[in-house]
């Protein structure tokens, strides 16, 4: 395994023995990533951007790594954005996970709402580390929108 590379991916953050998230890695971060174990990678990014690799897909699956990419725009995330990627998560619960967008703003936020409603955490627990960034109103407002409509479903998950 190559964790200490993996670590020093911009904005890495250890979530849980299954889930790991980051900023744009680049390719031989990627490579990294692949000789950890993780088995998927999830970009929340967009694609085209300066931040972004030109054929991430292609990398990815080249490691034999799955790719899914469920591009979130930075000025408006969804909550249709929000359910790809639980159904994401969902459909993989068994497999090691790498979420990333740009700067692991998108990720985080995501997982937070993940480890909320799927795997029913506590709302400052699983909210903790994104409580430390630095979000844009309208992220805050997604995320207060998003705990509202889950508030009565969370918890109805399984386990990380």
């Amino acid at each position: 395994m190559d964790n200490e590379q993996v670590q020093s991916i911009a904005n890495y953050r250890w979530v849980s023995e299954r889930i790991g998230s980051s900023g744009q890695p680049s390719e031989a971060e990627l490579e990294a990533v692949a000789r950890s174990g993780y088995q998927v990678v999830i970009n929340l990014g967009l694609v085209g951007e300066d931040y972004s690799l030109p054929d991430e897909r292609r990398v990815v699956e080249a490691l034999g790594l799955e790719y899914v990419h469920i591009p979130v725009v930075w000025e408006r995330p969804t909550q249709d954005d929000l359910e790809q990627f639980f159904a994401a998560m969902d459909a993989r619960k068994e497999k090691r996970v790498f979420v990333h967008c740009a700067a692991n703003m998108r990720a985080s936020a995501f997982l937070a709402l993940y480890r909320l409603v799927r795997l029913g955490w506590p709302v400052d627990r699983a909210f903790r580390v994104v409580r430390t960034m630095q979000f844009p109103a309208v992220w805050r407002q997604f995320m207060d929108a998003m705990v509202d409509r889950y508030a009565g479903s969370a918890g109805e998950g399984q386990q990380s």
